[in-house]
């Protein structure tokens, strides 16, 4: 069995805590544990591989997969089912209407030998869209252990915070377990890790560092970190390759990579163009513009709710206030220029024109800091009497226009 600390980095302290949570198999964990933080902070990998690892019994779901209680329920009984195969038993597809329901099938597979004398683990990731489900099914998650009589946890990743949850009802309140963001340090130290085997340690943490400094004011999302590591590097090797310098040459090296970077800041991260046509662009050193012969910003793919962040603002800076409660009409304000807004205006507009439910999660504020390093957005000053910030939209109709004819 492998170290978890050395298959799990810079999460020492959530890692011992989880294991504190869960004991020895045979012994009874706690009945739920709610895990949150910011996209990319490692929640679902953590789980996924300290269950995996200490080979405990569990299944994993994803709320977004199983998006009514009904398939929900039969998923987990069903994987649970196949836990239990391996006495020989015949695996038949388990239907469940209710969670009362769920409560009594779950019981009988629990009964098997090979999952009554340790705990059952439930892992619900993107745990946010319970509250879209029935009423009865977070908190019945919540008191399943209470429930079934059994030795059961039920792990809850969400990006949202725990106050978001609570039903007013009132419920069992579960260990509440956070995932911070992480530092420079801790992004170096994992993206180090994943240097090719052709090259020295040294020479591919220097390379992430150089990344790291163009990068990290404006992405800490560590899967597009590392995304842009493994699709910048073979530009940042080629004098190496081509034996124009060595690995210690840091600054040819970095006078090769620089302008690449730069460019790679107007497009791979704003998915202007694809990975396919970006590394076309490192083979034939061409500007990406040419490859649509359109403006760098006309075309430009955001993520989905920053296209309606975006849309929001230019909005809640042109339409007057009190226009905010009517359908939103065509004037001649924009020969004035831009209006400042508070946020608190931006989100009830974007609220208005997302067509499915918005979770006020991290990553939406994330977004609108985004927004604003990019300069698609203005921070003009805070309001007086909240001392909430205020912001002015600084790109043309034909910018949204060509946003808003983007497909989600």
């Amino acid at each position: 069995m492998p170290h978890l600390e050395n298959v799990v980095l810079c999460r020492e302290s959530q890692v011992s805590i989880l294991q504190s949570l869960f004991g020895e198999r045979h012994h009874f964990s706690f009945p739920s544990i709610f895990i949150y933080g910011h996209t990319a902070s490692g929640k679902t990998y953590v789980t996924q591989t300290l269950l995996k690892t200490l080979e405990l019994p569990h299944v994993f779901m994803n709320c977004v997969e199983c998006f009514t209680s009904r398939l929900l329920l039969e998923q987990i009984l069903n994987k649970l089912n196949h836990l239990r195969s391996s006495e020989g038993g015949c695996s038949t597809h388990i239907t469940c209407e209710t969670f009362n329901d769920f409560v009594r099938l779950f019981k009988q597979i629990t009964k098997a030998e090979s999952l009554k004398d340790q705990t059952v683990y439930i892992v619900l990731d993107k745990a946010e869209y319970l509250r879209d489900m029935e009423a009865n099914l977070l908190p019945g998650f919540l008191r399943l252990q209470e429930l079934t009589d059994r030795n059961v946890t039920v792990l809850f990743l969400s990006e949202i915070v725990w106050e978001k949850f609570r039903p007013n009802t009132g419920c069992f309140e579960p260990f509440v377990l956070y995932f911070p963001d992480y530092s420079i340090g801790n992004l170096q130290k994992i993206l180090s890790h994943d240097h090719p085997p052709e090259y020295s340690a040294d020479f591919y943490a220097a390379y992430i560092n150089i990344l790291l400094g163009v990068f990290y004011t404006v992405c800490r999302d560590l899967k597009e970190l590392r995304h842009l590591a493994v699709l910048n590097f073979p530009k940042y090797c080629e004098p190496v390759v081509k034996g124009e310098a060595n690995e210690r040459d840091t600054r040819k090296l970095w006078r090769n990579i620089e302008p690449h970077l730069k460019r790679a800041m107007q497009t791979v991260y704003l998915r202007e163009i694809s990975s396919s046509q970006w590394e076309k662009v490192q083979k034939d050193d061409t500007d990406p513009a040419q490859l649509k012969g359109l403006s760098a910003y006309t075309h430009v793919e955001l993520p989905y709710y920053s296209k309606f962040i975006l849309i929001a603002a230019y909005l809640a800076s042109y339409n007057p206030a009190r226009t905010d409660k009517r359908f939103f009409l065509k004037t001649s304000n924009h020969l004035l220029g831009p209006k400042p807004f508070p946020l608190d205006r931006l989100l009830a507009i974007l609220y208005s024109i997302v067509d499915s439910r918005v979770a006020p999660t991290a990553n939406i504020f994330s977004q609108i800091t985004s927004l604003v390093t990019l300069q698609l957005l203005t921070l003009v000053g805070h309001d007086d009497q909240l001392d909430g910030p205020k912001y002015k939209c600084t790109v043309s109709l034909d910018f949204i226009r060509a946003i808003a004819s983007i497909s989600p």
